[in-house]
């Protein structure tokens, strides 16, 4: 892992390629943008032969840490079992302390368990836990002790139907004997016996749960054991993310469950680093080290972090500036101030470019629709995104380098993304990343010097293509794309006319028109739930190391996919060419998902069905995010890692009181590098 991460940063330090979040701050959206030819970063000096590489100096820390989101990325729920977010899982991964973490390399790192091992080759994992653990409240009080049979009572509940609806379901239940077949079963019981009677159901010895789920737990030796479908020698990651994370019964018991789903940080229990001291809504969180901490002696650990909700990065700018936040991304016209020396030229010297993060961003087509003023279906959108030819000719004709620049204006085209799969998240026996064998199977390269995957000669093509048969379909021109953003948002209405006019001049506003719509304040039951919307920008990250991660959520009549159930809605348009299209790249996905005895076949047969998705543009993948930065933080001693939910950890993070220089975090980068 350490040699993936070592080549991940090569990459971000010469070529800033960047993987996306899983929901921008200013531009897309979320369930949560890049380089060119331009080489900004002065080359690092070599020491003479035989001359030892200087140390890089150390600095004074921060014990109190200001940081900031933007207020579209607000946490939703505090439920860890429930969320799919990131803007959710970035607070809660602080609060309560999983199995396992990262260390930033990416390496998985002990954390709640001591050990883990496989007795037979990856079927049966046991996890030891740590001695001494306990849940707390908010005031730091002790509740009960953390068990082993708190991980059996998380996973009942997220497989529990009438619980958890069908949130976190997918990994578990392909991975753990018997855990889809308990999934099933409680769904089938909520529909015959209805929800209260579902709800009742618990992992205790004796329940149906421990007949039927591959999860044995002793509270004495502190051991959980996981069983699972197959030889998976990849789980041992999903102990990182919050599909295994436990659940004390007690609290259960003291909230109830109709309680504990609509838990908040004032009654939650908490385990890990940090508990919650202060929260208002679309203000400010605090988070407070947690005291008698069973893991002190070993964390790094901030007295108190305190997140701002800001409305935009120009007004974090500006707070960064009055020294009351610690870093900041920069939006395009400050970036541009500052490097070209037309404002606040003093900071040029600590521009930092940031490292990427896991989330790759796609242009998600939404193949059931309704009118943005009714409830009616919307026929001529909805008839337009099932031909084939319609969708190819946005996948060939939109050159979004003007869109990249909204994020990196100085290198916008090392966002450039042809993939679905974020990079990093899996590699060959022989380290190749598994993207390229999805980019060789598209026949693809990437081109730092123009936008790779842009053709107008088959953009126009298809588009001919495409008007004649829908026109004889009875579709009308131009075909109206809705497109939503935050109506509070100035810089998301900017970046919205920058896609207005990518639109128009690559394929013709005689052709398509993009339209933007606003929401005034939740996207989900605003436009999502309503199916107001024609696309998404958004970016998924890996929970775990495997590209089913991102595979499974783009598969057809599956109800644990995400995308296509929430979003793209691909079960309810029935037009027989896009059902077959979807039907061929599932079938690819299930026939790869049951290798598990070679990883090399596994990932090449991935790659053939990734290749198939794409080739016929049933999502267009968009961009990766690397932007750049203001800030005391050492980026090279953060959690990093191209899965899970552990990077927003605040635990180990070496800062210092003064803003980094570009040189000084090129010396951290180094020194990373030969770690």
């Amino acid at each position: 892992m350490k040699k993936t991460l070592a080549i991940l940063l090569t990459l971000a330090m010469v070529l800033s390629v960047a993987a996306c979040g899983a929901q921008p701050s200013e531009t897309p959206d979320t369930p949560d943008s890049t380089q060119t030819q331009t080489q900004t970063k002065a080359p690092e000096a070599t020491p003479a032969q035989g001359e030892a590489e200087p140390p890089v100096a150390a600095v004074e820390g921060l014990t109190d840490l200001n940081t900031y989101e933007t207020k579209a990325r607000e946490l939703e729920t505090w439920n860890i079992h429930y969320s799919q977010a990131a803007a959710d899982l970035n607070v809660l991964c602080n609060l309560i302390d999983g199995l396992l973490t990262n260390d930033n390399h990416g390496n998985l790192k002990l954390n709640a368990a001591k050990s883990y091992e496989s007795p037979d080759g990856g079927k049966t994992w046991v996890f030891t836990l740590n001695e001494g653990m306990t849940w707390f409240n908010k005031d730091g009080e002790v509740q009960a002790d953390v068990l082993a049979s708190d991980w059996a009572t998380g996973l009942e509940w997220v497989l529990n139907y009438a619980k958890n609806d069908s949130y976190n379901v997918s990994m578990p239940a392909e991975m753990i004997a018997g855990a889809n077949e308990y999934y099933e079963y409680t769904k089938e019981l909520t529909e015959s016996e209805g929800a209260e009677a579902v709800k009742a159901l618990t992992a205790d010895e004796g329940s149906k749960f421990a007949e039927m789920v591959g999860i044995e737990v002793d509270d004495d030796a502190g051991t959980i054991t996981y069983t699972l479908v197959d030889q998976l020698p990849y789980f041992p990651s999903v102990a990182t993310y919050n599909c295994l994370y436990p659940l004390s019964i007690d609290l259960i018991e003291e909230l109830g469950v109709d309680g504990y789903r609509d838990v908040t940080w004032e009654n939650m229990w908490y385990s890990g680093p940090y508990t919650i001291s202060y929260y208002e809504y679309q203000n400010q969180k605090v988070f407070t080290k947690s005291p008698d901490y069973w893991n002190d002696a070993n964390c790094k650990r901030f007295d108190t972090v305190t997140v701002k909700m800001v409305e935009s990065a120009s007004v974090a700018f500006q707070l960064f500036k009055n020294g009351e936040l610690d870093h900041v991304s920069l939006d395009q016209a400050t970036l541009q101030g500052i490097y070209n020396g037309t404002s606040d030229a003093e900071l040029k010297e600590n521009l930092v470019e940031a490292r990427p993060t896991k989330y790759s961003y796609q242009i998600h087509l939404v193949y059931s629709k309704n009118l943005v003023d009714s409830e009616d279906p919307d026929t001529n959108w909805n008839t337009a995104v099932a031909n084939e030819n319609f969708r190819k000719s946005l996948y060939y004709g939109l050159d979004l380098t003007n869109y990249f620049a909204r994020t990196n204006a100085i290198n916008p085209l090392s966002c450039q993304n042809f993939v679905y799969t974020g990079n990093g998240v899996a590699f060959t026996s022989d380290g190749t990343d598994y993207t390229q064998l999805v980019l060789d199977e598209l026949g693809l390269d990437y081109d730092y010097t123009k936008y790779a995957r842009v053709d107008a000669d088959k953009a126009a093509e298809y588009k001919a293509k495409a008007i004649e048969e829908l026109t004889a379909k009875g579709v009308t021109f131009p075909v109206t794309i809705d497109y939503f953003i935050s109506g509070s948002s100035d810089v998301a209405a900017q970046t919205a006319k920058v896609l207005e006019d990518i639109f128009a001049t690559c394929l013709g506003s005689d052709y398509v028109v993009l339209k933007t719509n606003t929401y005034v304040s939740s996207l989900a039951n605003e436009v999502r739930k309503p199916r107001k919307a024609a696309i998404y920008i958004n970016g998924w990250g890996a929970d775990f190391a495997d590209p089913i991660n991102f595979l499974g959520q783009e598969t057809y009549n599956d109800s644990a996919a995400y995308y296509s159930n929430a979003y793209s809605n691909c079960n309810d348009n029935d037009d027989p060419d896009l059902i077959a299209a979807y039907q061929e790249f599932t079938d690819l996905v299930t026939a790869a998902k049951a290798i598990t005895n070679d990883m090399d076949a596994r990932y090449a047969a991935f790659a053939k069905a990734e290749a198939c998705m794409l080739n016929h543009a049933l999502v267009i993948p968009c961009s990766y995010e690397v932007g750049w930065e203001l800030t005391k933080i050492n980026n090279y001693s953060k959690v990093y890692s191209m899965y899970g939910m552990q990077a927003y950890r605040y635990v180990d993070w070496e800062t210092s009181v003064t803003p980094y220089t570009t040189e000084q975090m090129n010396e951290n980068a180094a020194a990373y590098a030969a770690e």
